[in-house]
């Protein structure tokens, strides 16, 4: 029979300093665990598992020793710390329901904030986003999924009808894309401008409309 290990780790960012402590059981020291911390599987997702590194603190003979010492090291004076990713206080297993609630609650917001006001966040979390997406169509472990087939069949007229009918009235005024624009063209350069800026060009020696 295989000996299990019972560890205490921390697993550190090395790009911003952030930390995570966590208790580990395993029959193999190298299996590539880090943590599963919510926080910090966005971090490795983020800044890519190579920035990170962790460290074993402690070994202990049983489970029950392990959890005590988590409690220990996971206070609430270690959660209050900025660069820390724990979220609750160790020792103590999964998360009640009230509290999956309360930290899902403040997840939403911190994201909210970051999408609103870090532009650099909200590009590399879409790249993210795209490359895991794809990543679980190529290994399998997602089918792709299309809601309707329309190989070898079409519209019938009076759906075709309707449906530029209402692309017809979605693309007058401001639900055109071009609503509010004009072209114009100085020295053979051609440029669309918003409309209220029209003045402005003009006296700098612009002209209105464009030449091909």
């Amino acid at each position: 029979m295989k000996k299990i290990y019972y560890f205490l780790y921390k697993t550190t960012n090395l790009i911003n300093g952030k930390y995570y402590y966590g208790m580990h059981s395993t029959k193999k020291l190298d299996d590539g665990y880090l943590g599963s911390g919510k926080y910090l599987r966005r971090s490795i997702i983020k800044y890519g598992i190579e920035n990170f590194k962790i460290e074993i603190i402690e070994f202990f003979d049983n489970r029950e020793d392990l959890c005590i010492a988590e409690k220990n090291i996971i206070t609430e004076a270690v959660l209050i710390d900025e660069n820390c990713m724990n979220l609750k206080p160790g020792g103590f297993g999964g998360f009640s329901k009230e509290q999956q609630i309360k930290n899902a609650v403040k997840s939403n917001e911190k994201q909210k904030l970051l999408r609103e006001s870090n532009e650099d966040w909200v590009k590399k979390y879409s790249e993210n986003q795209s490359v895991s997406q794809k990543k679980v169509y190529e290994d399998g472990r997602r089918d792709k999924f299309y809601f309707y087939d329309w190989n070898g069949k079409k519209h019938k007229e009076e759906t075709k009808y309707k449906i530029s009918n209402k692309l017809s009235i979605i693309s007058k005024g401001k639900g055109n894309s071009q609503f509010g624009t004009c072209w114009i063209t100085k020295d053979g350069e051609n440029k669309k401008i918003k409309k209220e800026l029209l003045e402005d060009y003009i006296n700098d020696g612009w002209v209105k409309g464009r030449k091909l």
